[in-house]
């Protein structure tokens, strides 16, 4: 690395062309957006915090910025572990949404939603594993962190952080998640989707359902959604159906496309109750397709990771 001494706008300029990987990396470790940013916004603040002569130490500054991030996001994963003991229901990463074909953006939250390891389908992968397997495979896999500065990150020896990246290796691969498909086909799917829904189609809904597919639904007790995994085409598809006649007619009319996780996301407005039907929450819904049918469904409707959401254009 070239000695930067007091040149803040140098440094400055080298940190933000690597804010991206490090957001990316961040939100991989943590699947909270907020707590993403906070991590990168405080390696920056840490580096240009140093003297000159620490400064100038830092040999690879990659790898010093991926070590900063993963010891703050190694710290928010563990308290996150002991806080989900008491959330309500199953707990989905927190969505990075865009808008569909809007014109792009600073926000570099942009530039990394197209990467392949931050769709939904990963993400809830991540969320299986130890915070030392996720820090030391996530670290390594993004940045190519050598294992000796994973070791120290998790006070671990390098043999046990080979062996904690290796197991949460391991476990992606085993879990197999989906590869992202075409932004046209996931249209093509999830429009005949809900049309089905809209009709009280089962025949059809059932057919757009992968054999093995599953709905996994976050809302922290905060709002209506499936507390419990489900599994089985004929079960999903009657419980949308039973779905269906509880809400307002118009609640599927009304839903707008969103990009979620850089994938295709269905984003159903809260409505009020009325005669014979509940109120609606706000409902943020991406699906992972395998062999063109549907094999996960992801209902985010905690309300408090669906701030992001932006307004309709």
């Amino acid at each position: 690395m070239t000695p930067f001494g007091n040149d803040l706008d140098a440094l400055a300029a080298e940190f933000s062309a690597r804010r991206g990987t490090l957001l990316a990396t961040a939100y991989r470790l943590t699947g909270i957006r907020s707590d993403a940013e906070d991590a990168v916004q405080e390696a920056w603040l840490r580096l240009a915090g140093l003297d000159e002569d620490s400064r100038n130490e830092i040999r690879d500054l990659t790898a010093w910025l991926a070590t900063v991030v993963g010891r703050i996001c190694l710290d928010r994963l563990r308290s996150a572990h002991a806080r989900r003991e008491h959330y309500v229901g199953q707990w989905l990463p927190e969505p990075l949404v865009t808008q569909l074909d809007a014109p792009k953006r600073t926000d570099p939250v942009d530039e990394i939603v197209q990467r392949e390891d931050l769709r939904l389908a990963a993400m809830v992968i991540l969320d299986t594993l130890t915070p030392e397997q996720r820090v030391a495979f996530v670290l390594h896999d993004a940045l190519s962190l050598p294992f000796d500065e994973i070791a120290g990150i998790l006070e671990c020896s390098p043999a046990s952080a080979r062996q904690h990246a290796s197991r949460g290796r391991k476990a992606l691969a085993d879990a197999d998640p989906p590869p992202r498909t075409s932004i046209e086909e996931q249209r093509q799917v999830l429009e005949r989707f809900v049309a089905a829904i809209a009709s009280g189609d089962i025949t059809t809904l059932t057919e757009l359902l992968h054999p093995d597919v599953v709905l996994i639904g976050d809302a922290d007790g905060k709002a209506r959604t499936a507390r419990q995994v489900m599994a089985g085409q004929d079960k999903i598809s009657r419980f949308l159906l039973g779905l269906r006649r509880m809400y307002p007619d118009e609640a599927l009319t009304a839903a707008t496309f969103l990009l979620v996780n850089g994938d295709l996301g269905l984003y159903v407005p809260p409505r009020p109750g009325s005669a014979g039907h509940r109120r609606l929450d706000a409902h943020l819904q991406t699906m992972a397709l395998r062999d063109g049918r549907i094999v996960a469904i992801y209902d985010q409707a905690n309300p408090d990771k669906l701030g992001a959401v932006p307004p309709a254009s």
